[in-house]
């Protein structure tokens, strides 16, 4: 399965990219927003890895740290869904010219 290396590779570099911008934006609601990008990228990341990684090995104890990554991958990915919901939506209110 070539998809979850390139899902592995593709979202770590977005995760660095939104850590990145996280420093250069002075604005802290857009700062908000992009570390909840970031977030769905690591929850992303951890998903796609604990997933390659049983489907590599298939031992119990790869079972097991999958399980693991995948339940701390999916916690990452809804409370970064949450946090850039609402702060794209209380950007758009504070700005509501641009």
């Amino acid at each position: 399965m070539v998809i979850f290396p390139i899902l592995i590779v593709l979202s770590a570099v977005l995760y660095i990219y939104y850590k990145v911008a996280i420093i250069r934006e002075k604005e802290p609601i857009t700062q908000r927003y992009f570390n909840g990008k970031a977030r769905i990228c690591l929850g992303i990341f951890l998903s796609a890895f604990a997933i390659n990684q049983y489907l590599n090995y298939l031992t119990q104890l790869s079972l097991f740290i999958g399980i693991l990554l995948l339940v701390f991958g999916i916690l990452q990915l809804v409370r970064g869904i949450g946090e850039t919901r609402h702060y794209r939506s209380e950007w758009r209110r504070l700005n509501p010219n641009e």
